[in-house]
């Protein structure tokens, strides 16, 4: 009977695992900037295809409420990001479910997706760019696009360097 426990949750686990899941994974560097007024930027994740259309919102990070603050939800500044607000945003309610989320500190931060989960799950085979855009009040902006073939055949990998409001981005993306 121990036997039987203790090799039940190890085959519960890897039953809850996605077997052979195309799987994309996003590190995004957002530098610490040494600036008078500091404010974490607002920042777009998402894919587009070959002619600039959005394929699919990977994240928006912009400033959420905080309890008992009576005013504007973040959601004024959205237009700033402005390739991702002209192709997308404005056409989106927000708060979007599984894609917006607070402002993210200096640092790097990594997204994971994979195929059996939105927003990959309907994305067609082709040739994409996983774009990344970055605004910060009282600085800059900057965007950065890296190459996406997808769902991948062999391990993909691709890499961008921001200059101000963005640090080192990579993609990786696995079959």
């Amino acid at each position: 009977m121990t036997l039987l426990r203790s090799l039940s949750l190890p085959l519960l686990l890897a039953a809850a695992l996605p077997a052979g899941a195309a799987r994309l994974s996003l590190e995004v560097e957002i530098p610490a900037l040494q600036v008078a007024e500091y404010h974490r930027p607002y920042v777009a994740l998402w894919i587009e295809r070959e002619d600039a259309s959005v394929a699919a919102n990977l994240a928006v990070w912009y400033q959420q409420d905080k309890p008992g603050h009576k005013g504007d939800s973040g959601t004024k500044w959205l237009p700033d990001l402005r390739q991702w607000w002209r192709r997308s945003g404005r056409g989106l309610r927000l708060p979007v479910d599984g894609v917006t989320g607070a402002t993210r500190p200096a640092g790097s931060h990594t997204l994971a997706f994979d195929d059996r989960n939105a927003p990959l799950r309907d994305l067609p085979p082709g040739s994409y760019r996983v774009v990344v855009e970055a605004v910060r009040e009282v600085g800059g902006r900057e965007l950065l696009k890296l190459p996406l073939q997808w769902p991948p055949t062999a391990a993909q990998e691709a890499r961008a360097q921001g200059k101000n409001e963005l640090g080192a981005v990579r993609l990786s993306a696995t079959p």
